[in-house]
């Protein structure tokens, strides 16, 4: 059920990405191009089969682990960069892209490097699934490891969940207002998976479940759009600027 859910995610990712490489050879939308992109590169890396030649190439330290985390940060920030000014979400826009923004962004991003330098963390485990039992300092880091890697992701779901949720409400077009309701299922499950972090082990299958569903929902929303904006010549245009460059 895991592999397979990861497996799906990352060929819905991959495909995505392969429909937009035209328009990004053009110049056209490469932004959402190099979402996908990203996407596609946290979908390789959360595979076995990946991960390990992958990491033993880095060192064989748990390298990708570490490299994913940060992808992830990378992708959920372009991604709320373009929502935020694709429906005019000042607010928005100022959590995420502002000073207060890019601040929260650094800092997670310093917290997430300085507790993985601070933990024993070799040999290659996917997920550092390992980690946790080599010593007891690990396993009194791995947990805040964990909540630093999903709290960047929910700190910019929560901001972006007003503005998706007004669009919804909006009388934008259809296909623009099924993206924005996507990409709100993204942001509660993306926030859901946060609290499942806390959770039991016993409910390992329901974070992938979870965590896989968000960005799958993500990456839904945006090809909604883009498709929005594809068919926007024929119907006079969007009244949103969200696929454009």
């Amino acid at each position: 059920m895991k592999e397979f859910l990861q497996w799906t995610t990352l060929a819905v990712c991959a495909a995505a990405t392969l429909a937009r490489i035209p328009s990004a050879l053009r110049g056209t939308n490469r932004s959402l191009f190099f979402i996908f992109l990203l996407a596609t590169a946290a979908g390789v890396l959360s595979l076995e089969v990946f991960y390990f030649p992958i990491d033993r190439a880095l060192g064989g330290v748990n390298v990708a682990s570490l490299l994913l985390r940060l992808i992830v940060f990378a992708a959920i920030h372009l991604v709320a960069l373009r929502v935020s000014r694709a429906f005019g979400a000042r607010d928005a826009a100022r959590l995420i892209s502002g000073r207060i923004g890019l601040g929260v962004l650094g800092l997670f991003s310093a917290a997430l490097v300085m507790l993985f330098v601070l933990m024993d963390v070799s040999p290659s485990s996917p997920g550092m699934a390992d980690t946790g039992g080599r010593s007891g300092r690990n396993a009194a880091l791995l947990p805040y490891y964990w909540a630093t890697a999903r709290g960047y992701p929910t700190y910019v779901s929560l901001a972006l969940l007003p503005s998706l949720a007004r669009t919804l409400g909006s009388r934008l077009p259809p296909l623009v207002r099924t993206g924005a309701g996507l990409m709100a299922a993204g942001a509660v499950a993306t926030t859901a998976g946060f609290l499942l972090e806390f959770a039991a082990p016993a409910f390992a299958l329901e974070r992938v479940v979870v965590n896989n569903g968000a960005v799958l929902f993500f990456v839904s929303g945006l090809v909604m759009v883009w498709l929005a904006r594809v068919r926007a010549p024929r119907m006079g245009g969007l009244g949103t600027s969200s696929t454009e460059r």
